[in-house]
């Protein structure tokens, strides 16, 4: 009789989400807890091919997001996906600080409980150096998180920022739109942040956004001045797509934004 092959725990509950390329990794809502994550921990050669983790929609706090950073098995990891966890300012400083995340280009942290001390946390960190895009939608960072965004050194290679829902607001924007630091950026989420014509009006005077190439400002709070001056903005001069519906633009001025320079330019215009 033939013995039967005892399956570890790593096979019977990590690998089996491993793409066949062994480049992938999908745990996303796999109920991944503690006693999983010190799997990976555990994990050798099968998983150092790895190159994109999904560990979304499990539940994860500070204390599992320790555990993961202790993961020495992902050498050539280049895309976290840790979205719609609750791993707060503590995980998110857990995570700034691990050497698990030196090498990403992607990190994917949106409705993680993440606040201003958090977004400090991540903006100070030197091992996000390489981090070209970041997801920091759904977090109420605030202004002061939007500012220290702003003003971070370590992100400056960033070319994709999301906060949509990150109650930024006027104060915030105008922070990213004063940057310096972050002038590589081509890509611009900032749906849902009650901005208003404040806000606009400062993305469309900035200068050191003159590399975005798509700007989404829906459902905010922009009204006429702020829809003109992005429509007759000079320093927007490389976008290529805008989105900007649901604001309170009135229709004389919407019509004057479609017929504008700006307009004829654009590859897309999304407003209603």
């Amino acid at each position: 009789m033939l013995k039967k092959t005892v399956k570890s725990k790593l096979e019977q509950t990590v690998l089996p989400h491993l793409t066949p390329e062994g480049d992938l990794l999908d745990l996303e809502k796999k109920n991944i807890g503690p006693e999983e994550l010190r799997l990976l921990c555990e994990a050798g050669k099968e998983l150092e091919a790895v190159k994109q983790v999904y560990i979304s929609d499990n539940g994860l706090g500070s204390a599992e997001i320790e555990i993961l950073c202790q993961s020495r098995c992902f050498s050539n990891l280049d895309k976290l996906y840790l979205n719609h966890n609750r791993i707060g300012d503590a995980g998110a400083r857990t995570l700034a600080e691990s050497g698990l995340v030196k090498n990403l280009s992607c990190l994917m942290l949106e409705a993680n409980e993440i606040g201003p001390e958090g977004a400090r946390a991540l903006a100070a960190s030197p091992n996000l150096k390489n981090l070209d895009t970041l997801f920091l939608d759904s977090n109420p960072i605030g202004p002061d998180g939007a500012r220290a965004l702003s003003q971070s050194t370590n992100l400056s290679n960033l070319t994709e920022l999301h906060l949509d829902s990150t109650q930024i607001g006027d104060e915030g924007v105008k922070a990213i739109a004063g940057t310096h630091t972050l002038t590589r950026l081509q890509k611009l989420y900032l749906c849902s942040n009650k901005i208003s014509n404040t806000g606009a009006i400062a993305l469309a005077q900035s200068l050191n956004l003159k590399n975005l190439r798509c700007l989404s400002v829906w459902r905010n709070e922009i009204r006429d001045d702020g829809g003109k001056a992005i429509a007759e903005s000079q320093a927007l001069v490389n976008l290529e797509r805008l989105y900007m519906s649901l604001n309170l633009i009135d229709r004389p001025v919407r019509k004057l934004i479609r017929s504008s320079n700006l307009a004829s330019r654009l590859k897309t215009l999304v407003m209603d």
